[in-house]
């Protein structure tokens, strides 16, 4: 018999079942056993159940996790938005022009300096660094 390192760590069996979802599947559990010899496959249903359930809670946790994603991702793109829409406001006022010309200008300002609109929009609202030809 060849001593693997499963053997080494004291199992002398091992299990593997499917984790899947219809025809998906997404992984393996794998149960072992201190001493060798095949499982008992009456337990083997049960396993399944449990390799089952196990797929189940995965699949959730990763679903949840992208909607909070999104979540997040959503809440930055409005952030953003606010503050675009305030830097608007604050060089249509200051320049005396429509909205949409300040929306031009501010977005010109970024691309022309490789930097997101919404980054410069936060620093013309609040005052935090120079941004030369942009202001009036």
């Amino acid at each position: 018999m060849t001593v693997t390192p499963a053997h080494r760590s004291g199992f002398g069996a091992v299990q593997a079942l499917p984790m899947r979802l219809r025809d998906e599947t997404v992984g393996a559990l794998n149960l072992f056993r201190a001493t060798p010899g095949p499982f008992d496959p009456a337990a083997t249903p049960l396993a399944q159940a449990l390799a089952d359930v196990a797929t189940i809670s995965l699949l959730q946790q990763g679903s949840s996790r992208r909607g909070t994603v999104l979540s997040e991702q959503l809440q930055t793109a409005l952030n953003s938005r606010v503050l675009i829409e305030q830097a608007k406001g604050k060089l249509a006022e200051r320049r005396g022009i429509d909205m949409e010309q300040a929306f031009t200008a501010l977005r010109g300002y970024a691309r022309s300096h490789n930097r997101l609109l919404s980054d410069v929009a936060r620093a013309f609202i609040d005052d935090s660094e120079p941004l030369p030809g942009l202001g009036a």
